[in-house]
């Protein structure tokens, strides 16, 4: 799902052959070439490579879900899970650009650590009485809501809401089916929606993509916008790479670097 391109052949009018460009409909990144239509294209400028090939799937799961849903302005407060998560990151660093106060919530105490130095303003470890814990320690409730775990932690999070707040499910970590928080929905307003990266890709138009790409690449620019990476691997030891990945205790990504690059 994640990987950058570079043109090297055009058939007509098209991208100019060396352009770095987004990799085209996913899945696809393992492979030597690819034919792609001119019109599915989304070109990138020459930034850093390993941060680039990241780009794709996480920084914008973590860009479009803070800025579609609900208008965050200066001092208001989201509330995510998987705090210590690489997309939780992203959402932090951007959320703290725009002066949005982040609640990061995780599953464990060895975690706590991580979503603080990922610039998280409170730090909650998940149980049954998030909500009295939110509530208790933040000044205001929170408007967004941001779940990548699923199961009990969307009602969790939703119930933490103020009324009239907005709950993403972007992911399930859980691998349980979310659990509706009938309360928060029917007596605070609460609402629940869900957030799918391929379909923004299915729906949006080629200068939409273009826009926000644009925008993260700009980011990566800057230094901005930089993912920790624990290690990478040549393509050659691409199974040493996915045992590595699936032991978990990582630091960072792991990145596959073909042809040696």
């Amino acid at each position: 799902m994640e990987g950058i391109d570079e043109v090297i052949e055009v058939n007509g009018a098209g991208p100019a052959i060396g352009l770095l460009v987004l990799l085209s409909e996913p899945p696809g990144a393992w492979s030597t070439e690819k034919v792609m239509n001119t019109d599915s294209v989304v070109p990138i400028p020459h930034a850093d490579i390993d941060q680039l090939s990241m780009l794709s799937v996480n920084p914008a799961t973590a860009y479009l879900p803070l800025t579609q849903y609900v208008d965050l302005a200066a001092g208001d407060w989201l509330i995510q899970s998987a705090g210590n998560s690489s997309v939780a990151g992203l959402v932090t660093g951007r959320a703290k650009a725009r002066g949005i106060k982040v609640a990061s919530v995780v599953r464990r105490e060895s975690a706590v650590d991580t979503a603080r130095e990922a610039g998280a303003d409170a730090v909650f470890i998940d149980g049954p009485d998030l909500a009295e814990r939110v509530a208790t320690n933040l000044p205001t409730a929170p408007k967004l809501a941001l779940d990548a775990v699923g199961g009990g932690s969307l009602g969790r999070l939703a119930s933490s809401l103020e009324a009239g707040g907005t709950a993403v499910m972007y992911g399930n970590m859980s691998g349980e089916d979310a659990e509706p928080p009938d309360a928060a929905v029917i007596f605070n307003n609460v609402i629940i929606r869900g957030f799918w990266l391929v379909h923004w890709f299915n729906t949006a138009s080629a200068e939409e993509q273009a826009q926000v790409y644009e925008e993260l690449t700009g980011l990566i620019l800057q230094g901005t916008l930089k993912a920790p990476i624990d290690r990478i691997f040549p393509l050659e030891e691409i199974t040493d790479a996915l045992a590595y990945t699936m032991k978990g205790g990582r630091s960072g990504k792991v990145l596959i670097a073909p042809n040696g690059l």
